[in-house]
């Protein structure tokens, strides 16, 4: 592999599970703390926080502490903006990339 191409790659890993993803997408919204996360997605608390460990180890998100409560937002902008091209991308393309025999979704190929 192009070693020029890993830290992209790392990235779009780091953003590629749907729990981390779904992390991004709501803190791109705005801070929140594990228990607003918790609560929004419907995770366990302990999935959650590993999974902001994850996006803190990558550099994505980092949190302020404020008492004894953190609050947890996005590092860098262009996270948003990431989100809403590849909103449009998947607007053109969805049924493509969610019907792509390599990464898309097993059920949805059934389904066809």
């Amino acid at each position: 592999m192009n070693h020029d191409l890993a830290p992209g790659v790392a990235l779009f890993r780091s953003l590629g599970d749907p729990a981390r993803l779904a992390i991004v997408a709501r803190l791109a919204r705005g801070e929140a703390r594990v228990v607003d996360l918790t609560r929004a997605l419907g995770l366990a608390q302990s999935t959650v926080s590993q999974h902001l460990a994850c996006l803190r180890g990558c550099g994505l998100v980092d949190f302020r502490a404020e008492g004894r409560q953190s609050f947890y937002a996005l590092t860098r902008p262009e996270l948003v903006e990431l989100l809403g091209a590849a909103e449009r991308v998947l607007a053109a393309t969805g049924a493509a990339v969610a019907l792509c025999p390599v990464y898309g979704d097993a059920r949805q190929r059934a389904a066809s």
